[in-house]
Parts: structure tokens; sequence; C-alpha cells
């Protein structure tokens, strides 16, 4: 048996001082003799007290196979139960849970992997939606020097992919069955979990997070979402980003149920709503029109209380007004993968129109909101637009791992976060996110978000979605539209130039509307998010090949 790590608990110091606070294994214990249920998933009430022993038990055999205070493992996991097991079990271990989004492939697999120095990896080669080890099979085996176990979800192995073929490996299942570990090594400090950020033009970043900040987060969300111990949350993204595991994590805190299903599928999720009475939902925009779709009733699950959605998709921007008509309130949020999802959340008595935007109050009492001028670096008044920086000490990250220069270039000398996001202050003290600023176009000499453009050709009724993007022109930055077409309807360029024009300002009106079939995206663990980044090399080409 490998040498286990010396306990933090048993560490006394000369004044006798209790273990830190904030831990996620004084978290579980608080919980571990409840028989209420925690998770229901697949037909089964999975109770707290069934979580928290599982979750011993495998960070006894993490810690059999060498895990240590400060190693990473990585979860490659769907929804479930496991996935929650294996974090646990890494905080009580105090090594930190690498998650991976299950819909990553053999390079952004192997580069985690690689980055992260990962020593052991958890994953389901069963699983029958994600060929989990076909995509191993294609890692480069350099990739993966550092890893030194694989554990298995699901039984029946015949083989082990090529690139983990010499790693020993374990069985989730007698991971679980051995006897609880009783003792403690993560502290409030301790790095817990690393999340990447989008990445949609080059190397995500990997953000690590503290037990302590996880955990004070947690609570400041279940105050916001007012959720309690009959609440009953359905958590619609994954797992593996902040914007699914936040949401989790509020549920836990407010000894909530919380429901899951391994993938998204809106049917199922339907009838799980229905079935568990949900009160609560995190969804994407997208997520959520699809329930709208297939729930053709008037008046739909009127159990749920609300509904935090974040908006991805600029075709679904009146997604707030079209679930108010079906009796739900859907109420909008801001968060990212530095200061964590579910930072902060609408007004949920406010209009629709109100309601529905990115941005709102944050969830901490503490933290502060302000807006920069990107030029002149001066701190803007309320409803001028300018880069929003957050001081957030009971949300932020502890860094970005293995990159301390980017680290502290992500914060301002007087510690609030720089986040890249273009917003505003309101009067009223919330704040709203308008748009990413490397997407922000500057049109004679005005700041523009591209969604203002968007949303209004978007009323065109040949238009079914937009996206704008800006290219130099003649010495200036000009907006240049993408559109796609309503369904067996044609899409007229001076048509809809015209109709903008009617309504913009001169300066946002598009100089050219371009008809394409798709937006080029990238899928991350949050959501499906459009590449901007591509739309503006296809501009440039277009452009330059009409010139010719």
């Amino acid at each position: 048996m490998t040498e286990q790590p010396t306990s933090q608990s048993a560490k006394a110091d000369g004044a006798g001082n209790s273990p830190p606070s904030f831990t996620l294994a004084d978290f579980l214990e608080a919980r571990a003799a409840s028989t209420r249920p925690c998770l229901l998933q697949d037909g089964l009430s999975i109770s707290w007290s069934d979580l928290a022993t599982c979750s011993r038990a495998f960070a006894g055999g993490l810690a059999e196979i060498g895990v240590k205070p400060g190693d990473r493992v990585a979860i490659w996991l769907p929804n479930g139960m496991a996935w929650l097991v294996a974090f646990f079990a890494c905080g009580q271990l105090g090594a930190t849970a690498v998650a991976i989004n299950t819909r990553f492939r053999s390079a952004e697999v192997g580069d985690l992997l690689r980055r992260s120095g990962s020593k052991v990896l958890i994953y389901w080669p069963g699983f029958k939606h994600i060929d989990f080890d076909g995509i191993l099979d294609q890692c480069p085996t350099a990739m993966l020097g550092e890893l030194e176990h694989v554990v298995l979800y699901s039984e029946g192995k015949s083989r082990l992919p090529t690139a983990v073929a010499g790693k020993p490996a374990k069985a989730y299942a007698d991971m679980v069955m051995r006897a609880p570990l009783r003792e403690t090594f993560g502290t409030a400090e301790s790095p817990c979990l690393i999340v990447t950020t989008s990445g949609t033009t080059k190397a995500p970043k990997l953000v690590q997070h503290s037990q302590r900040n996880v955990l004070r987060h947690a609570c400041n969300v279940t105050r916001q979402y007012r959720l309690g111990a009959d609440s009953r949350l359905m958590l619609c993204p994954p797992l593996c980003g902040v914007f699914g595991f936040n949401g989790a994590m509020a549920a836990l805190t407010a000894r909530s149920s919380l429901i899951l299903a391994p993938r998204w599928d809106a049917g199922v999720t339907a009838g799980l709503i229905e079935r568990y009475g949900a009160t609560h939902m995190i969804a994407s925009d997208d997520a959520v029109g699809q329930l709208l779709d297939i729930r053709p009733a008037e008046r739909i699950f009127p159990t749920l209380q609300l509904i935090g959605a974040a908006h991805f998709n600029p075709a679904m921007a009146d997604i707030v007004a079209r679930g108010e008509q079906r009796g739900l309130t859907i109420v909008g949020l801001y968060g990212s993968s530095e200061l964590q999802a579910l930072f902060s959340l609408g007004d949920r008595d406010a209009a629709a129109s109100i309601r529905g935007r990115a941005g709102g109050r944050p969830a901490s009492a503490v933290a502060k909101v302000r807006v920069r001028d990107p030029h002149t670096r001066r701190i803007c008044e309320a409803g001028e637009a300018g880069e929003l920086e957050f001081f957030a000490p009971d949300s932020r990250f502890i860094g970005y791992f293995g990159d301390g220069e980017a680290t502290e270039q992500a914060f301002t000398s007087d510690g609030y976060f720089k986040s890249g996001d273009l917003g505003s202050v309101e009067p009223d003290g919330s704040f709203v996110f308008l748009a990413r600023m490397g997407d922000t176009l500057r049109l004679s000499g005005f700041l523009v978000a591209p969604a203002e453009i968007e949303a209004l050709i978007q009323q065109h009724p040949a238009v079914a979605s937009c996206q704008v993007v800006g290219v130099e022109q003649g010495g200036a930055m000009r907006p240049i539209a993408f559109a796609i077409a309503r369904p067996d309807v044609e899409v007229i360029e001076q048509d809809v130039i015209g109709f903008a024009a009617a309504r913009l300002a001169r300066y946002k009106v598009p100089a050219r509307l371009l008809v394409i079939e798709a937006f080029p995206t990238t899928s991350g663990a949050n959501g499906t998010k459009v590449q901007k980044s591509k739309l503006r090399e296809m501009a440039v080409q277009r452009l330059s090949d009409d010139s010719k």
C-alpha cells in the first residue's frame, strides 16, 4: 500500500486551534447523517449519507494509489453522483479536481492532462453517448507522461486505450466500497478545482479555485436564488463547467435536492421537471427555448419558481418574454470561470426587458463593480460603457495554474479583476454586461456593443439570426453583419440595410450584410458560443473577393 499523506487535522499547533472553516470535508460532515435526498437521478433518490460515505471511501481509494495534498485528479465524467463523489474525495485529500469538458476531443483532453499534470484520470468507458476510449486512443502518449493511474466508472473492460495501456487501472465500484477515510488533509485555502476558460482563439487558461471561495460563493448564491431545504433544482449544464458546478454547489449548500441527467435532452429534462416538481432551474437560453418548444401548453412547469438563464445565443433575445407568456420567471445572470458562475442575478420583479439582461446584482454583499474606459483608463460614471472590473473576495479565483504572469495581469493594483467584458453600471448599483471587449466595436469614436445592432436586424421579418463584427474599410472601422434567413424566405441585403438605416444612427448601420447558412461556433462546458474571430476572417475575405 502506498504511504498516505499526514492528516492536516493531526497537525495540532501550539495554540490548539481547530481546523480552518470552509473546507469541503467539513461541509460534507455537517450533512453526513442526513437521510434526506440530495441527488435525484436515474429514478434514484440518493441521500446525503450515501454521498458522504461514497466520497470518504473514494478518498481512501485515491490515497491508496498515492494521491496527496497538492496533486491533480482529472474528472472526465457526465453529470451524476460519481462526479460529485470524486470532487468531494479530492477535497478531503487536499487534491485538486481538474474538470474535463465531456465535449473535448483528443487534442484538448491531452493538452489539459499535460498542462495540469494530472496524476489520475477518472472516466466512463462504457458511456453510450461519448466514445471516451476512442478519444483517449487518439491522445499522443507524450501528453500523458505524468498520468499514473486511471479509474474506470464502468465494469467489463477488455483493454485500455493505447495512450493509457500501461497505466494501472482501478474500478470506481471497488473504490467506493472500501472503508471510509476519516482523516482530512484539505484546508480552506487548498486549491480544489481547475476549470478552463473558453479558449475560442487560443489555448484555454487553467483557472484554480480554493475550497473556501467555492463554499463562500455557494452560500451567497443560495441566498440570492432563495434556495432552501424544500427546493429542487433542475441542473441543465454539465458539472465540468462553472455554470453547472456552481449551480450544483448552491443547491447542495442549501440542502436542496439536485436533479441530474447525464446529458442534455429537452424531452428527458421536461419529464424530470414534472416528475420531481422542480422549483428552480439553471440553463442556457437555448435549453430554455427547447423546453418551451416541446411543451406547447399555454402554462407549463407550474412548480418552477425561477429559471436562471445564461445568454449565449443572440437569436434567443426574446426568451424571457416568451417564458413570461407561459408562466415562467426567467432571470438573466452573469459569471465567468475566474469569478465563478452565478456571480450575479437580475431583478426577478423587474419587467421582462430588464429582468433578462445579463448582469444584475452580485450574490455577495461585499462584491463591488466598476467600469473603466479602455482608452483613457478613467473610471466611468453610471450609464457609461467600458470594461467591467470586479472586486470579488468571496468568489474570485486563486490564479491561472502554471501561469503567474497571466494571473498578475488579470488584476488591477487595487485588487479588481479585469473581466475583458464591456458593460455599464446602472444608477441603482446593478450592472449590465453588453459584450466581450474583443467583440466591441468603436464606431465614429463611440463604443458599440454588436448585440445592439444584431437585435435590431433580427426584427426584420426575413432574418432568423444575426451576428455583427467590425472590419476596417477606408481607414475606419465599419460594422459587417452576417444573417441566417428564416425558412423559405430570401434575405435581400439592401432591404435589411435600409431597415437598419431607418432605425439606427448612421455609424451603426452595417456596411454589408452577408447571408450564411450557419455561424461558426465552439462548444464549451457552459454552452455553445459563436466564434466572432472566424466571422471577422470571413468578412475580410468576402470583402476582398468582392473588390477584385
